[in-house]
């Protein structure tokens, strides 16, 4: 059994991509953590058919066999090591180089690039190493509709590309996840030909400020008003400022109610440190720039207590909003009413289409979105992946390199709606 086990780990290590070599920026991904996970690998190398992650030059994955390996963990802490079917590797960690044309699939959903294994804390974590662009290709589709309009899906590309390069830490066991607490990577089945274009048209582009990767937030609608990063999160960043964004008027959560009972109110005041015993009333007592609730007072039959500052945007969410530009009134239900959903701060999905539908490009959607920022390009270091003769080797990864461009553009703004600048922000239905 353990020759067996030998002769699998050494075809698993054979299966480097020898046509292209090392992608141009590789990142790794958090995509499965279970006690045992399934994992599939090709069991012949792919033919390159294109320069090394170059989007669209991938072979399919059904195009090659695939051996199935189920990778679980035995023993903890330093001692700790994965199994392959069972039978122990003697290793904590198990790695699969990433390349050209070729795709694993980790718990059960295909991934371009390879595959890195790691003991953690009794589970198995699945980290898909894999160039950023490639990368790219499942996460613009997840985060904003494919039929949208070429700008914005390339805007979305830009700030995805962002965001993902600033996290390159390789002293971190993986750069970043697939979920929304990251940004959501759907993978191999995620993909389409919009965003795939949208891809290949900004490669390496990167918003950058102060010669380092922008802070590239973003949210699905702004509500009308961006938020500021200082009154969201109580940290001020120059380019993350409130202003007026008309571009995101009249999208699908333009308006929206929400009546909130009175035994939630209380329930979520509680959590916020609220200790004034029955509630009596719930009012926002001042605004900040952008129209949003920074600080509300709770009334109660002991007391008052004022949640101000990010806690108050805070507790709007956490009362169940879409958004915090709201307005409240009532008790018993608490009437909120208000527009747009998200934090609000940086880019707005739907400010994006309406910038794209008004015909502007993707950079001065950049541009209006985090001002005083530059078009950046990223570049890979000279050596990023070790060589490596088998599975026990983990990936090396170093910071991108990022070269500074010209300023992005900004757009000529519409009139401002007095709607937008008042301190009600409007409201709407879930967008898509």
């Amino acid at each position: 059994m353990r020759s067996c086990l030998r002769s699998g780990v050494s075809l698993l290590a054979a299966l480097l991509l020898g046509a292209g070599g090392a992608s141009a920026l590789n990142v790794r991904v958090l995509v499965a953590s279970a006690p045992q996970l399934t994992v599939r690998v090709p069991t012949a190398p792919a033919a390159a058919t294109g320069a090394p992650g170059s989007v669209g030059a991938a072979l399919p994955a059904a195009a090659l066999p695939t051996q199935a390996w189920t990778v679980g963990v035995v023993g903890a802490g330093a001692a700790a090591q994965l199994t392959l079917n069972g039978q122990p590797t003697g290793s904590a960690t198990l790695y699969l180089p990433p390349g050209a044309g070729r795709t694993v699939e980790i718990a059960g959903r295909a991934y371009r690039g390879g595959v890195h294994l790691r003991a953690e804390k009794g589970a198995v974590q699945g980290v898909n190493v894999v160039d950023i662009e490639e990368y790219l290709r499942g996460v613009v589709p997840a985060e904003m509709p494919a039929s949208w309009p070429a700008a914005a899906l390339q805007a979305q590309a830009v700030i995805a590309r962002t965001y993902v390069a600033a996290r390159v830490n390789p002293a971190a066991p993986y750069d970043t996840c697939a979920t929304q607490s990251c940004q959501v990577y759907g993978g191999v089945p995620a993909e389409k030909p919009a965003t795939d274009a949208a891809v290949t048209a900004t490669r390496a582009q990167v918003v950058a400020f102060g010669s380092k990767a922008a802070s590239t937030y973003f949210s699905s609608d702004s509500g009308g008003f961006t938020a500021s990063s200082a009154e969201v999160w109580g940290s001020e960043v120059p380019y993350l400022t409130a202003r007026p964004d008309p571009f995101s008027a009249g999208g699908p959560r333009a308006r929206w109610r929400l009546e909130v009972p009175l035994s939630q109110v209380q329930a979520v005041a509680a959590q916020y440190g609220v200790q004034v015993g029955p509630l009596s009333s719930v009012t926002v007592t001042r605004l900040s720039a952008s129209g949003r609730p920074a600080e509300i007072l709770l009334v109660g039959a002991s007391g008052a207590s004022r949640l101000g500052g990010a806690k108050a945007g805070g507790f709007i969410r956490s009362l169940g909003a879409s958004g915090t530009r709201v307005t409240l009134a009532g008790l018993n239900p608490l009437v909120i009413e208000g527009s747009g959903a998200g934090h609000g701060v940086g880019l707005s999905q739907y400010g994006a289409l309406g910038l794209a539908r008004a015909g502007y490009d993707h950079l001065h959607v950049l541009g209006f979105y985090y001002p005083g920022t530059v078009l950046g390009t990223l570049s890979a270091p000279a050596a990023q992946l070790p060589a490596t003769q088998g599975l026990a080797v983990s990936p090396a990864l170093a910071a991108p390199v990022l070269a500074s461009g010209p300023a992005l553009p900004t757009p000529e703004l519409p009139a401002v709606p007095d709607a937008l600048t008042a301190p009600l922000a409007h409201a709407g239905t879930p967008a898509e």
